[in-house]
């Protein structure tokens, strides 16, 4: 049986609407009332989420949470995004989401989502008082960071294969793009 859904029109979308998406694995976010749709994840996209997650994990501090997504980042009832990795403090967070910019936020592009991780989400994250956003190209491979610098995003970083990114923010990690995607 198809699912179908109708959308309001005439109107930004909010985060009801967006309740009532269908469960069907796409991705549903929402960028200032616009709906954004993209398929599930390719494998090499998701071993350097996993790795990259291990390493943020492996050097967290406590009081900080590191998430996967799907988790949403409810920035407005007419904005809900889901990084691919998200650091925040615990106390920020709900059970549903975290209603707040987070301390780091890190996008792993994929083909159908590059531009919109590049332009939209990264100005939105910026724009919202998100610390830090990390695009990482598992093609590449390589990891471009952004710093919040008086509301504005700055290119800390922008390292390929086997230079090391030393970040400072929002707690000491090393990451080196080559090992978040090469087999073992």
């Amino acid at each position: 049986m198809a699912l179908v859904t109708t959308l309001p029109h005439g109107r930004p979308l909010t985060r009801a609407d967006l309740d009532a998406m269908p469960d069907d694995g796409h991705r549903y976010e929402l960028i200032d009332g616009v709906l954004i749709v993209s398929p599930s994840p390719s494998w090499p996209h998701q071993r350097a989420v996993s790795r990259l997650l291990r390493l943020l994990e492996d050097s967290c501090p406590p009081g900080l949470e590191v998430l996967t997504g799907p988790f949403d980042v409810a920035l407005a009832d007419d904005t809900v995004m889901i990084p691919d990795i998200l650091v925040a403090r615990v106390n920020d967070l709900t059970d549903r989401d975290l209603p707040a910019a987070p301390l780091l936020a890190v996008e792993v592009l994929s083909p159908s989502t590059r531009r919109f991780d590049l332009m939209t989400k990264r100005s939105r994250y910026e724009s919202a008082g998100t610390a830090s956003y990390w695009v990482v190209d598992p093609i590449e491979p390589s990891l471009t960071a952004w710093d919040l610098h008086d509301g504005a995003f700055v290119e800390v970083a922008h390292v390929r294969h086997l230079e090391p990114f030393t970040a400072r923010m929002p707690f000491p990690v090393e990451v080196v793009p080559a090992k978040l995607v090469a087999d073992r």
